[in-house]
């Protein structure tokens, strides 16, 4: 994937690529591995920005399955960063953001806003129907996205993958990695 070097910043190519660990996690109560669509964008962007991809897998719409899944992760040492698809809404249903904010160690709070900014341009005010948020768990970076297609591929597209991109330039996420857990 390649962008041009904007004045506020970019991907700098001729910089070394350092290639991180994500995986996809889809929030659902209706679909599967097969139907699951959003989760499929993810893996293919995932891969063809050149990351690994660490694990994918569909649990339905409960904290305690959601919080299992991203400990599971988290806990084997094998994943950098875990990007979780759907329950981020305001119906009943959509538990992911309290199931995993409150194991946030720190959140990110930035995330959320341009995440919004970006939504905006794509959806408009069906934005603020999101809860799109992110935070640090153990030193492992979780993004949750919405579940939509579109709201995918603007989060992965135009947020997420420029910071897990170790050259983008003037900072990424991938250079703060040996630090999160220092005390």
């Amino acid at each position: 994937m390649s962008e041009t070097l904007k004045p506020g910043g970019g991907i700098k190519p001729e910089l070394p690529f350092t290639p991180v660990r994500v995986a996809v996690l889809t929030i659902s109560d209706t679909r599967d591995e097969a139907s699951d669509t959003s989760g499929q964008i993810l893996v293919e962007r995932i891969k063809a920005a050149g990351q690994e991809l660490g694990g994918r897998v569909v649990v339905r719409d409960d904290i305690e399955q959601i919080r299992a899944q991203v400990r599971s992760w988290i806990d084997s040492k094998t994943v950098d960063a875990v990007v979780t698809t759907g329950g981020t809404g305001l119906t009943g249903r959509d538990v992911t953001v309290e199931a995993l904010e409150p194991l946030f160690d720190k959140k990110i709070d930035g995330f959320s806003v341009v995440f919004h900014l970006v939504s905006y341009a794509s959806v408009g005010l069906s934005t603020l129907q999101s809860r799109a948020t992110a935070g640090l768990i153990d030193g492992v970076f979780v993004f949750c996205l919405p579940g939509s297609n579109g709201a995918v591929k603007d989060g992965w597209d135009k947020v997420i993958a420029a910071q897990l991109d170790s050259r983008h330039k003037p900072c990424n996420m991938v250079e703060l990695m040996p630090r999160l857990l220092e005390r």
